[in-house]
C-alpha cells in the first residue's frame, strides 16, 4: 500500500509539473514560429522585428528602460495604495449602510464603462502634466476590483461568527476588526491581484497623453519613429512589471496566509 501511495503521489506531482510547464512550452513554440516567419519571409525590422532582435534591443536599451520604468512603477504603486485605502473605507461603509451600497455600486460600475484613454486628457486639463493625473488614472482602473471584492467578502461572512462576538459584548467596529475584515482578506487579495496587474497599464495610459518620462512616454516616442524593435522591448518590460506587481500580492498571500496553502 505504501508503494501504491508513493506511485500515486509521484503521478500527481508529474501532472502538476506538466500543467505548469505547458504555458512555457506554448509561448516558446510561438516565439520559434515568429522567429522562423521573420527569417523565411524576410520581414523588415520596421514591419515586424524578430524575437532575437527584440531581445538584443532590450539588452541595449535596458538602462534607459529602467529609468522610465522607475517612474511608471512609482505611479502604479501610489495608485494601488490609494485604491486600497479607498476600497477599505468604502467597502466597510457599503457593508454597514445598505443604502450607500445601493446608491454607490451602480456609480462604480458606470466608471468602468468609460475608457481611461478618454478620461486621461480631462485629468491633464485640470491637474496638469505632473504625476497626479497618471496616479488618478491608476486609481480609477484599480479601485473597482478591489472595492467590489472586499465588499462582497464582507457580505459573505458567516453570520454565526458575528453573533458570537456580539454575544460577548463586541460593538460594531470591534466586530469588523475581529471577524469581518479578517474573513474578507482573501477576497480583498483576489481583487488586489487584478488591480496590481492593471496598475502598470493604467500608468502607461496616463503617460501616453502627456508626460516627459515613463514607459508610456518612451513607447509613444519610439512608436512615432517606427522603431518597432524598441516598441516590442518596451511592451516586454510592461508585461514583466505587470506580472511582478501581481506576484508581489501572491507572495504576500503565500507568506502571510499559510492556511490558504493547505486548502489548495
Amino acid at each position: 500500500s505504501g508503494g501504491l501511495f508513493l506511485m500515486e503521489k509521484e503521478k500527481i506531482c508529474m501532472k502538476q509539473t506538466s500543467e505548469r510547464l505547458m504555458p512555457a512550452f506554448f509561448i516558446l513554440g510561438l516565439l520559434v514560429l515568429w522567429e522562423g516567419a521573420v527569417r523565411i519571409f524576410g520581414i523588415p525590422l520596421y514591419v515586424l522585428p524578430s524575437p532575437v532582435q527584440v531581445a538584443e534591443t532590450l539588452v541595449q536599451e535596458l538602462p534607459v528602460l529602467a529609468l522610465h520604468a522607475r517612474v511608471t512603477v512609482a505611479e502604479a504603486l501610489a495608485g494601488v495604495a490609494i485604491s486600497l485605502v479607498l476600497a477599505l473605507v468604502l467597502g466597510i461603509l457599503m457593508d454597514c449602510f445598505p443604502m450607500i451600497r445601493q446608491g454607490l455600486y451602480p456609480v462604480l460600475v458606470v466608471t468602468q464603462t468609460v475608457p481611461m484613454i478618454v478620461l486621461a486628457p480631462i485629468f491633464i486639463i485640470y491637474m496638469g502634466f505632473g504625476a497626479a493625473p497618471k496616479i488618478l488614472t491608476v486609481v480609477l482602473m484599480c479601485f473597482f476590483p478591489v472595492a467590489v471584492s472586499f465588499s462582497d467578502g464582507l457580505s459573505q461572512v458567516d453570520a454565526e461568527y458575528v453573533h458570537l462576538v456580539r454575544s460577548y459584548g463586541a460593538g460594531q467596529w470591534k466586530t469588523y476588526c475581529l471577524v469581518k475584515i479578517p474573513a474578507a482578506v482573501p477576497a480583498l487579495l483576489s481583487g488586489l491581484k487584478v488591480a496590481a496587474t492593471y496598475s502598470i497599464s493604467g500608468a502607461v495610459v496616463g503617460e501616453w497623453i502627456g508626460s516627459q518620462e515613463g514607459l508610456g512616454y518612451y513607447l509613444l516616442r519610439v512608436k512615432n519613429g517606427y522603431m518597432l524593435d524598441k516598441v516590442f522591448a518596451c511592451v516586454a518590460v510592461i508585461i514583466f512589471l505587470s506580472l511582478c506587481m501581481n506576484g508581489l500580492i501572491r507572495l504576500y498571500q503565500y507568506l502571510g496566509m499559510p492556511y490558504l496553502r493547505k486548502q489548495r
